[in-house]
This record gives C-alpha cells, structure tokens and sequence, in this order.
C-alpha cells in the first residue's frame, strides 16, 4: 500500500482521511432526494413530516418540547404547526402539565396520513439500499444510529438541518 492510501489504525475507517465526510455527504444526498419525492405532497414537506413523526412517535409533552426534539426555532414550528392545523393532521390543546403551553397531537387523518407517508419513506430507503444485502443494510442501519446517539450526545444542541445546510 502507498502512504495516501493507507488507513490508520483508530482513526478513520476511509483510505483517505476527509473521504468518510465524501461519502457521507453522497449517502446523504441520495437519501435526501429519495425522502424529498417520498414526501412531496405532505403538508410542509419534510418537516411535516418530521413533526408529524415526532408528534406520533415521539409523544412529546409540548409544543416547546416538540421544537427541542427537533432542534426548529419556535417561530419556525409555529408556521409548521399551522400548515399542519390547517391541513388536519395535528391540534393543538392544552398542554395538561401547564395550560398556558400547547400539546401538539395526531388527528385520526394525521396518524392515517403519517402511516401513508411512513410506507412512501420505506421504500425509498429500500430503493437506497437496494445494492446492499439485507443483512448489511441492517447493520448499517444499527452502527449509523449508533453513531448519531454519540454524536447527539456529545453535541446535544445540533441542529442536523444546519448541517445538512453547511454540507456541500
């Protein structure tokens, strides 16, 4: 093996050191297209349904927990919460810990809705990892969320839509 080619043992898992961010980002960026057209006429996109997904999967307490969770300025979800209200996926109401805050929940539609839109968003995963076998794309699966829960935890605050903004 050549210098440039080498790995080093520890520290990176590609030939070149900078090639994992390459990959990455083109992993991302398939993802990204094949999420983007699995979603396309979700109320507000991706972040529809992100919130939707989070608002049904995730239970948050509030609309303050919800905008955490998802790491989206309160003016942002705001506006994301009424495409939402007003498309009939989600209501607002009370949040029964604190009146004065707002509990985000599914509507019947919303959770038909999110079901829907769950099984678009599978088979364009499925589609992205269609050159892998089953086993591999499971383990990818398992050591990516393994990765992100570090990740999240050493940088609580990161917001993975920034990133993807800063990435290319």
């Amino acid at each position: 093996m050549t210098e440039s080619t080498q790995t080093r043992p520890g520290t990176t898992t590609a030939a070149v050191p900078g090639d994992l961010g390459w990959h990455l980002a083109l992993v991302l960026r398939g993802y990204q297209t094949r999420f983007e057209g699995a979603v396309a006429e979700m109320p507000a996109g991706i972040r529809g349904f992100q919130v939707l997904s989070a608002v049904v999967h995730k239970d948050p307490p509030n609309q303050q927990a919800l905008g955490a969770h998802l790491v989206i300025d309160r003016t942002v979800l705001t506006y994301l919460l009424d495409t939402l209200v007003d498309a009939g996926v989600v209501q607002r109401i009370p949040d029964p810990a604190d009146r004065r805050a707002r509990k985000i929940i599914a509507t019947a539609a919303g959770r038909r809705m999110l079901a829907a839109y769950e099984d678009r968003v599978a088979a364009a995963e499925a589609d992205l990892l269609a050159g892998m076998a089953e086993d591999e794309a499971r383990t990818l699966g398992a050591l990516i969320s393994q990765l992100a829960r570090a990740v999240h935890r050493a940088q609580p605050g990161t917001s993975p839509c920034e990133a993807m903004d800063n990435l290319v």
